[in-house]
């Protein structure tokens, strides 16, 4: 009985250490770490992204969002328009799995959002900040920012607009938005910030969530 025992602990043992290294290589493969990008602008959607599914994305969004920033992108090729984000991350709601992120009532992003309900969340490696940087510094309402990075637009097979120099790009589906209630904000520094931001453009941030619709990583 004890040999029984004995061989079943090699087993699941050996087991544990295969799927833990499984699990490290296919998250190696989806994070993307050698990524090249070697005539990128010539290359098809298709050719330079696979899909994978949300729950394969073993990236700390948090981190992603904090230090990489996302960049949102709404509207189509004929019209688009792309913001850079701090606050956001990958959540579910209502069984689904979901992106989240806080926006200015302002952002001319979330305008084209809310009329046509798709979006895309973007992530880049640190050697493109400075390329995508610029969606931040200005509103695509009233200037042509767009035409002013070096980052190749494209069309995902959906239709929905991200950039090929991208690493993590995210379809979304508009789900819901929540308009930020003063009187319901508990964090100091969550009522200062917000206040901050509605005394700048007149209106109140807006929580958006989105359904995710698909996920692209680099090859």
């Amino acid at each position: 009985m004890n040999k029984v025992l004995a061989l079943l602990m090699v087993l699941l043992a050996a087991s544990s250490c295969s799927n833990t290294q499984s699990k490290a290589a296919k998250s190696q493969a989806v994070l993307g770490d050698t990524i090249s990008y070697e005539g990128v602008k010539e290359k098809s959607f298709g050719e330079l992204f696979r899909q994978i599914s949300p729950e394969d994305i073993d990236r700390n969004i948090i981190g992603l969002a904090q230090k990489e920033f996302i960049v949102i992108t709404a509207g189509r090729e004929s019209h688009y328009n792309a913001m850079v984000a701090s606050d956001g991350g990958i959540g579910a709601l209502m069984g689904k799995p979901v992106t989240f992120c806080g926006l200015r009532g302002s952002r001319y992003t979330l305008e084209i959002i809310l009329k046509d309900s798709v979006y895309t969340f973007t992530f880049f490696d640190e050697r493109f900040k400075g390329d995508f940087m610029i969606f931040g510094q200005q509103s695509g309402r009233d200037s042509q920012k767009m035409q002013q990075t070096s980052l190749t637009a494209v069309a995902t097979p959906s239709g929905k607009v991200t950039f090929k120099e991208a690493k993590i790009v995210i379809e979304c589906k508009l789900a819901q938005t929540h308009t930020v209630n003063p009187e319901e904000v508990y964090a100091e520094h969550n009522r200062k910030f917000y206040a901050d931001a509605y005394r700048e453009v007149g209106s109140w941030h807006k929580i958006v969530f989105g359904d995710i619709t698909a996920v692209w990583v680099r090859k």
